[in-house]
């Protein structure tokens, strides 16, 4: 049997599958990864786990799927993005891994800020100058860990530095270099002068690479280290986000994904690059596509921070029912009325990415009366993040790209009421997934277009099923209109006070 392995670097887990023509996944299986956070704000991971998870994932998915190595015809590895990884010119590593949701380097985004023309920068990168940026990151480095800074000879990413060590080569895969901001997007090449921007040699950053292009193959001590079989190709990759996009159907224009995980995303499918600072550019999976998007700081983990801090007490009554705390909170929160009574949460609990890129912004909860319990407030949570999509959705209308259909993925998409907000704020259908395992699958295929095993694109298609669409109900359209308003005004009305406290 021929198959390709497919694998996730992700912030909380490493996570690997194995599949196989035309439509069977024969294994998937996970490990945890170690997430510090060593000073208020940062966010910090060790390489060295990851590829220690990697080794230890091949074996048993090979076990699971009872296959041999000389069956693995392919790799492909996804992972956060962008994530710096840096080495030494002796090729030790230096650090661990900045990761993108790190806040540490908000003076040197200010700083790059007051020396750049914003609109040319953005222009050139296809990105705004924020947080998210490798040059801000490195410049930090260079001001607090000049001995660090001093000694890098490689600057690249989780995914890269993974096919590092599995291949012995170097690339930084085409959307790290974009979203990094060291990719002139014109001509699609690494810019020296960007590049400059972070005080490092343009030298250090690896030649870039399209996500399907074969990067090299395993070599001898990968062999050893996974148990893949010596000179099985590995592909260049793909961002997280990217690959779990492809893989839910995101494939042409005017698809867009509501991605419900640990942060809450969304993701267009578009012809045309718009550069826009309000949100992040990447190229699409498929050649002569681009996927705008953007990243909410939360999602999930807001979600799941109000369960374990003021939803303990419904624990005996969730047991009861059979239920898990989320379950039973969307089951008593469906017994109020949309709007939750006059309750509303802006839920910028981290700050916000995009598309405001407010670091300042804080979590807001307004409207409260004393007739108000748990449930009012776990449905305004789930309308702020509904109403945080609409905001998205405005903004690429400013940007020219109309939206045909709402596709949902991720764990939050199993929470109907969740669901049913989302199409009732939006006033648009949204089509629920049933198999998607995440970006493994869209790393997956990856490798297996690259090494030869399919040319087919919509391949992908094989692999995940459309369960049920949640329609819209017209009757509330008006009334989550003027919640939109609200959750907006209330936003723009803080801002400009500065987010001062007493």
């Amino acid at each position: 049997m021929d198959c390709v392995l497919g694998l996730d670097i992700g912030t909380t887990s490493t996570i690997g599958i194995l599949i196989a023509l035309p439509n069977r996944v024969l294994a998937q299986a996970m490990r945890p990864v170690t997430f510090y956070a060593p000073e208020p704000g940062w966010a910090e991971e060790d390489p060295e786990e990851w590829w220690r998870n990697v080794t230890d994932l091949v074996p048993e998915l090979m076990g699971q799927a009872g296959i041999s190595a000389a069956e693995i015809k392919g790799v492909g590895v996804t992972g956060m993005l962008p994530a710096l990884v840096i080495l030494g010119r002796d090729d030790a590593l230096l650090r661990p891994s900045i990761q993108q949701s790190d806040g540490r380097c908000g003076a040197e985004v200010e700083e790059l800020a007051k020396e750049l023309d914003q609109d040319a920068f953005t222009r050139q990168a296809g990105n705004g100058i924020n947080q998210q940026l490798i040059a801000p990151k490195l410049r930090w480095i260079e001001r607090h860990e000049p001995d660090v800074f001093a000694r890098i000879g490689t600057v690249f990413g989780s995914y890269d530095f993974v096919n590092w060590k599995l291949t012995g080569r170097k690339a930084v895969e085409q959307n790290w270099a974009l979203e990094a901001g060291f990719v002139d997007l014109a001509t699609g090449n690494l810019s020296e002068d960007l590049i400059l921007l972070g005080h490092i040699a343009p030298e250090t950053v690896p030649p870039k690479i399209a996500s399907h292009t074969v990067l090299g193959a395993v070599t001898a001590g990968a062999s050893a280290a996974t148990g893949l079989a010596q000179a099985t190709p590995v592909v260049g990759g793909a961002a997280d986000h990217i690959a779990s996009g492809f893989a839910a159907g995101i494939n042409r224009p005017g698809d867009v994904l509501l991605k419900f995980g640990g942060s809450a995303d969304i993701l267009i499918a578009t012809q045309v690059a718009c550069p826009d600072p309000r949100m992040f550019l990447d190229y699409h999976l498929i050649p002569g596509l681009y996927m705008p998007n953007g990243c909410m700081a939360s999602g999930g983990t807001a979600l799941n921070w109000f369960v374990e801090k003021f939803a303990q007490g419904e624990h005996h009554a969730a047991c009861a029912a059979g239920l898990t705390l989320h379950q039973h909170l969307d089951q008593i929160a469906a017994e109020t009325v949309p709007g939750a009574d006059g309750v509303q949460i802006i839920p910028y609990f981290l700050g916000e990415k995009t598309p405001i890129h407010d670091p300042q912004a804080r979590a807001i909860i307004h409207g409260l009366s004393l007739n108000h319990d748990l449930c009012h407030i776990w449905r305004a949570l789930l309308e702020g993040f509904a109403y945080a999509f609409r905001h998205h959705i405005e903004v690429l209308g400013d940007m020219k790209h109309p939206t045909t259909r709402y596709v949902a993925s991720d764990g939050g998409s199993k929470s109907r009421i969740w669901m049913q907000i989302c199409a009732d704020v939006l006033q648009s259908p949204v089509q629920l997934l049933e198999g998607h395992p995440g970006s493994c699958l869209g790393a997956a295929m990856m490798a297996m277009i690259g090494s030869g095993l399919s040319q087919d694109w919509n391949v992908v298609d094989n692999y995940v099923a459309y369960g049920d669409r949640v329609e819209p109900r017209g009757e509330f359209a008006s009334f989550y209109d003027r919640g939109y308003r609200r959750f907006r005004d209330t936003y723009e009305t803080l801002a400009a006070s500065g987010w001062q406290t007493p």
